[in-house]
């Protein structure tokens, strides 16, 4: 008499490249995403000086073209110098640009051009690792431009202490949100024309409302509800305090909005990239 056994079959691993079951709308980024960040790095290194020049001599002659210039009419501002209080409001414009210039130009170029992401997509990447890859990037060419400002503020005596350097890492976050938020328009994009629209009716009344060039509190109370409902503002009520020798208030509920602007555009962009990636 033989007995049979019946052999079980071994417990599969699920694939962290297929989505989540119970949360298919969530992203599951893996560290590969690092190889990809490390390639835009190589790349960006070969472009450094012409980059650098870019995204810090523009912010740089805003900051001494309108802090000397208007400084000398406006007088104090909020119990500072005009010099003193703008140059926070820049550090964070910067990185509100630089981020989003990197997550739109950069990016599109990199998926709709040169195919670089279809390149990476043959090798065990994910976009789920290539869209929080490129956010990451973005983050960091913010950060990389908004502390090369911040250099040159503490040169000309307009950083109080070393509390400034905890703005780091806000800007850093807030670059990520701005590159999400950027990746969301690439994925909607069918040519460079077509970032203009972003530009315009968002990034541009975003600097101009947000606190870089003049308190918030001197706009009309629907202005300023409009500017509070846009990450930027938020970003520039962290960082001010700490440049010029106070700790921010409400410190929670502006790192909640930059936070949940930031999770809710790289979430939506991996979605819309894979859409129109994945067919």
């Amino acid at each position: 008499m033989s007995l049979r056994h019946d052999a079980e079959p071994a417990p599969t691993r699920p694939d962290p490249a297929r989505p989540d079951p119970a949360r298919p709308w969530l992203p599951r980024p893996r560290l590969r995403f690092v190889a990809v960040w490390k390639r835009n790095l190589r790349v960006w290194r070969k472009l450094i000086m012409p980059s650098l020049f870019g995204n810090f001599g523009e912010p740089v002659l805003y900051l001494l073209a309108f802090g000397y210039g208007f400084g000398r009419l406006v007088g104090e501002i909020e119990g500072m110098s005009y010099m003193v209080f703008i140059a926070s409001g820049i550090i964070c414009s910067s990185a509100m640009f630089t981020a989003s210039f990197e997550g739109m130009y950069s990016a599109y170029t990199r998926m709709a051009e040169q195919n670089t992401w279809l390149a990476m997509l043959a090798t065990p990447l994910t976009l789920d690792d290539i869209v929080f890859a490129e956010a990451t990037w973005a983050a960091t060419k913010g950060l990389i431009s908004a502390g090369a400002i911040l250099i040159v503020a503490s040169l000309l005596g307009l950083v109080s202490d070393a509390r400034a350097l905890l703005a780091l890492p806000v800007v850093f976050l807030a670059g990520f949100t701005f590159g999400s938020l950027a990746l969301v328009v690439t994925a909607f994009s069918r040519s460079y024309d077509f970032f203009l629209y972003y530009f315009t009716l968002a990034v541009t009344p975003m600097l101009l409302l947000s606190g870089v060039f003049f308190p918030l509190q001197e706009m009309p109370d629907w202005v300023q509800w409009l500017a509070l409902a846009l990450p930027l503002a938020h970003v520039v009520e962290i960082v001010r305090p700490l440049m010029t020798g106070s700790w921010p208030t409400q410190i929670l509920l502006h790192l909640a909005v930059i936070v949940g602007y930031g999770g809710a555009a790289w979430i939506a962009a991996t979605a819309l990239i894979h859409r129109r990636l994945i067919r």
